[in-house]
Order: structure tokens, then sequence, then C-alpha cells
């Protein structure tokens, strides 16, 4: 089979480190079942090799962050880490990469502003990670991570405390019971759940949050609470 010379290709293979052995893993990353017949849409677009890119990010970004802050403890790990990984994050790195323009999809899909929206772009941006790990393997994938990550790790300035825990100690200086955390809403397929959850404090409107796992719903509840409240300013972000 002849090889597909796309510039637009081409480019992306030059920005992601990598020219691809097999090309039909590229292209299967930027296609949405929009553009596929119903019989192959289910298998042949973008969403299994999101679910691998996923993956790989997260570890990819996790080591990075580990690495890099060997004093910070779990829960300032982790909120660096939500960060990078979370979707508008992952739309910025999409957007620099022309991913927009080069995604295959539907005619409904892209007159409904398809090739712009943060959601679709950061998931095509994991499905293009996914894709570079199964072809050219994980060096290759921590390489581009590194390269598109490491400069947004070093120069976030946000607030690194631990989120729940900064709610729970000031409501008890308040001489306030506990938060109390509810699941309001378990979202999206079993590969890529979406969790929201409410956090309720004494005395003060709710606040909720949404994140891939119930912890990180819950650190994004109580981190609503708290700039809500003023103790964590629009800043720190």
């Amino acid at each position: 089979m002849a090889r597909d010379t796309s510039p637009a290709l081409n480019q992306l293979e030059r920005e992601l480190g990598h020219e691809f052995s097999d090309r039909s893993l590229i292209i299967r990353a930027l296609t949405h079942a929009s553009a596929l017949p119903s019989a192959r849409s289910a298998t042949e677009n973008y969403e299994r090799l999101e679910f691998l890119g996923d993956r790989v990010l997260g570890l990819a970004v996790a080591d990075m962050v580990f690495q890099t802050y060997p004093k910070a403890e779990e829960g300032e790990l982790a909120r660096r880490l939500n960060h990078l990984v979370k979707r508008e994050t992952c739309a910025e790195v999409a957007a620099e990469l022309g991913i927009g323009a080069l995604m295959v999809i539907g005619e409904s899909e892209a007159q409904s502003g398809g090739r712009a929206k943060v959601a679709l772009l950061a998931d095509i941006c994991e499905s293009v990670l996914g894709a570079l790990y199964r072809d050219a393997g994980w060096d290759v994938a921590r390489r581009f991570v590194e390269k598109h990550w490491r400069g947004r790790m070093l120069a976030w300035s946000g607030d690194q405390r631990d989120a729940k825990t900064t709610l729970q100690e000031w409501v008890q200086g308040k001489g306030l019971a506990t938060p109390n955390y509810r699941i309001a809403e378990r979202s999206g397929p079993d590969h890529a759940p979406l969790f929201t959850v409410t956090v309720a404090v004494d005395g003060m409107d709710t606040g909720s949050g949404t994140g891939p796992s119930k912890r990180l719903a819950e650190q994004a509840a109580a981190e609503a609470v708290l700039r809500r409240e003023g103790v964590w300013s629009g800043s720190d972000q």
C-alpha cells in the first residue's frame, strides 16, 4: 500500500517527533465516529486509542511531576497532575499541533463546530498520544509529553495545597462540622467516567465539581467552595 504523503500529516509527525510505520494508527486517532459508516463507527474511530492515550499521558505526567518535585506531598502531586491532564490543557496542546484541521469528522459534526470543541480536541489529543505509543513505544511517547507538558508544569503557579484538606481545616477553624461529600452523577463510558460531586458545609451553599475519578471530583468541589468564599483567589489556578 502506498504511503499517505499528506503534507499536514507530515507536519504532525514532525511535531510528534516520529514517522509512523503504520500510518493507519494516526489516521484512526484523528477519525470521529460521525465520519464512518455505522457498521465501522464503533471500533474504527479514535475512542480506543483515546482510552490508551489517557493512561499513557497520566503515567508520563505523574512520573514527570514525581521527579521534578521530590519534596512535594501526595496532595500537591495530585493537584499538579490534575492541572496538567485536565481537558483544557489537552485541548491547548491539540490546538498547538493543529489537530482541529486534521480531524476526520462528519458534516454535521463539522457544522456544529466540532473542530473547535474543547472536549473533542482533548479526546483527539489523547488518541494521538495513544497512536504514538502503539507505533513507537514508551520512550517516544514520553519524550512527546515532556516536550509539550513540561513547560506548562514549570509555568503553573497555582495553589499547590490539597483543596479537601484546606477546606476541612478552614471550616473547622470556624467551628463547623466536617464537609460532607456526595456523588451527584456519574456519566461517560466505563473507560472514561466523569463524576460530579457536591460538598455540603453548614451554613453555606453547596459546591460542586467534576473529575475523572471520585477523588478528583471531590477536590474540584472543595476548590469551588474555597474560591467562592474567597479563601483561594482567582489567580490560584
